[in-house]
């Protein structure tokens, strides 16, 4: 079976240097015969095999030609996941360009940022409201040529003549092949693995995103290294989560994809996603923690509801979970005993919620992009879910992975085959391999401060155990010196508090300056409404509910909990829950939902001083900007209340 699976794996990676041209591999091999892509759209399951992929990238990059697109154009691409995303990504780069991909709700200066620093000079889009933003912002794109969109509704009456609709630019693609027969293919031919292929942009938790250059081969490198990590098979079903905007499905929903020939699967929304991915049942699964904590805490809020029986069976039976999980752990036998109390306890609630999850099927599952609780880890694996951390950079690549029988709670697994990996004397973790960037794009001197001498500084904190795996700390900038000689970092006590099925953000405050840590609660609005509802309190808004007393007290009690594992020193002493949710729209959250702590600190500025000036309350007046540029003024008092003792 071993000797089976090289053998597959040689021939998938062996079909090219370019993302088009193992497209092209895929085409010739497959054609109709296999699935390459679903999509549900109208409530449907719509399949599209790799014939149509092909047809679709081929028509569309020979329409842009049509339109003179030239070879190093950047292409913006903004929408939710959906096929034309995916043929918009691979047109372009047939053609020599480079994607430039953007999530769907970033605001029009935000598009503007990019769209100016890429100099492109095309934009794909999916709807009505992406071409809204970038006609709000065009004058000021000297370089915008044309805005192309492939979702038609409300844009019938549109008269603006750097419009033009995605089948109408299939349809002077079909045109232009017949006047140039063979320009697409020439044009495959003609690429190669050191070519400029993808333009990915950095969150921007501590400034403007950044715009990482990639290539095939830094691409490639962490894509092949994901396949041999686990096997991927080819009917294996796989749910990218978010557009290929972020560096993760860059290297999963198109590299993995592409080179292994597994079928992608496309929710029709947001809100549906949940249900859909249960009806796909993937065998594939990367989310970033936050979605993986979200859904622990969801799972957890819903068994609260439940009626007193099933209530029972979770109290009673996750415990087994907790103790099979910590059995695969340690790599101990299992006694006859306990594989019996498993199976009863997986056919009673384990499967049951694997299924409600989507995940029933679930063969890989990984979270990157920030270290979960380890509460949630024990969660996932009490359900008997392979669930890993991985550690990667949208500028230095993969790094670190365990495969499925190799996996530790602690750990972001062991460096993979190549790697070489440093600890800096401050703490830092450096690397170099081959899927290092090339570069920011347009800018040396940040380049300069994180590439030297083909090492990549990852700007986190780290170190390598004598296993060989990774132990992830925090960003190096973010792990707090306290007053009392302590290091803290954030991250940890926040990915814990945001387990609790009643908190739904936290941003844990400390420094040097700072005599103990306190911490900024974002509640639960959905759970915490529920909760109140059954004990009687009445409110109105968000603000209310979140400054109820009985509402506190609900927090601090798993403030508490948390607290009992953590050393004196770095316990959370203070806490407030705050009026409002934090908020990507008024730059509060990157678009992966990272905290910017500089922003937040400048913006909440009175709050902090309150807190460390022992206030117990602090009326506090904040600008939240709407999409149209207009703002407004919030006013509410906050309560701050001691975790030591009742309030």
């Amino acid at each position: 079976m071993t000797i089976k699976m090289k053998q597959v794996f040689k021939e998938k990676v062996d079909k090219g240097d370019t993302w088009p041209q193992i497209l092209h591999h895929n085409y010739e091999k497959y054609g109709d015969s296999r699935i390459a892509i679903r999509y549900k759209h109208n409530g449907i399951w719509r399949p599209y095999s790799w014939k149509d992929y092909y047809i679709n990238v081929k028509r569309l990059a020979l329409g842009l030609l049509s339109l003179g697109f030239g070879s190093g154009d950047k292409v913006l691409i903004i929408g939710d996941n959906a096929p034309q995303w995916y043929y918009a990504e691979l047109a372009t780069q047939a053609n020599h360009g480079v994607s430039v991909g953007l999530y769907s709700d970033l605001t029009p200066l935000e598009i503007k940022y990019i769209a100016q620093n890429s100099e492109a000079r095309f934009a794909i889009v999916e709807d009505q409201e992406q071409v809204d933003k970038l006609l709000q912002i065009k004058d000021e794109l000297p370089f915008l040529k044309k805005i192309i969109y492939w979702n038609y509704k409300g844009l019938a009456r549109y008269d603006n003549l750097i419009l033009v609709g995605y089948r109408e630019v299939l349809h002077l693609g079909e045109n232009y092949e017949q006047e140039h027969l063979g320009a697409f293919e020439e044009n495959l031919k003609t690429g190669s693995a050191d070519d400029i292929c993808a333009l990915v942009y950095t969150s921007g938790t501590t400034g403007v995103p950044k715009g990482a250059v990639h290539t095939y081969k830094t691409m490639k490198a962490s894509s092949d290294w994901f396949l041999h990590l686990d096997p991927w098979y080819e009917n294996d079903n796989v749910v990218p989560s978010l557009p290929p905007a972020w560096i993760t499905e860059q290297w999963i929903a198109i590299g993995c994809h592409l080179l292994s020939a597994a079928i992608l699967n496309f929710f029709e929304k947001p809100e549906t996603q949940q249900q859909d991915t249960r009806e796909i049942g993937p065998n594939v699964i990367f989310y970033g923690a936050r979605l993986w904590e979200n859904q622990a805490s969801e799972v957890q809020s819903r068994i609260l509801e439940a009626d007193v029986i099933k209530r029972l069976a979770f109290r009673f039976l996750m415990p087994i979970g907790y103790k099979m999980a910590g059995f695969k752990y340690r790599k101990e036998k299992l006694s006859l005993l306990w594989r019996t109390l498993y199976a009863l306890a997986n056919i009673v609630l384990f499967r049951p919620l694997r299924d409600s999850l989507g995940l029933s099927n679930a063969r890989i599952c990984c979270n990157s992009g920030a270290m979960l609780s380890p509460e949630a880890f024990r969660f996932y694996h009490a359900l008997n879910l392979p669930l890993k951390s991985l550690y990667g950079t949208t500028e230095g690549g993969a790094l670190s992975g365990a495969k499925n029988d190799d996996i530790r709670l602690e750990t972001v697994g062991p460096v993979q085959n190549g790697a070489e990996v440093k600890i800096t004397d401050k703490g830092e973790l450096i690397y170099r391999q081959p899927g290092i960037f090339i570069g920011y794009y347009k800018d040396p001197d940040k380049t300069a401060e994180v590439l030297k001498d083909g090492w990549f500084y990852s700007g986190d904190s780290g170190f390598v155990r004598e296993d060989g795996h990774i132990v992830f700390k925090d960003r190096l900038k973010d792990i707090v010196d306290l007053s009392n000689g302590d290091k803290l970092a954030p991250q940890f006590i926040e990915s814990r508090l945001r387990f609790c099925p009643y908190i739904k953000d936290a941003w844990v405050l400390a420094g040097t300056q700072r005599a103990y840590a306190s911490a900024i609660i974002v509640i639960n609005y959905g759970s915490v409404g529920q909760w109140a509802g059954q004990r009687g309190i009445a409110y109105r808004t968000f603000a209310e509910l979140s400054q109820k007393p009985e509402v506190y007290q609900l927090v601090k009690s798993y403030i508490d909990r948390i607290n009992q594992d953590l050393p004196a020193g770095i316990r959370v002493k203070k806490y407030v829950n705050l009026h409002k949710e934090f908020d990507p729209e008024e730059s509060e959250l990157t678009r992966t939902r990272k905290l910017r702590r500089a922003f937040l600190e400048d913006r909440y500025h009175e709050l902090i001083l309150a807190i460390y000036n022992n206030k117990t309350e602090v009326p506090i007046e904040v600008e939240v900007k709407a999409q149209n540029g207009k703002a407004r003024t919030m006013k509410n008092t906050i309560r701050i209340n001691s975790v030591e003792g009742d309030d």
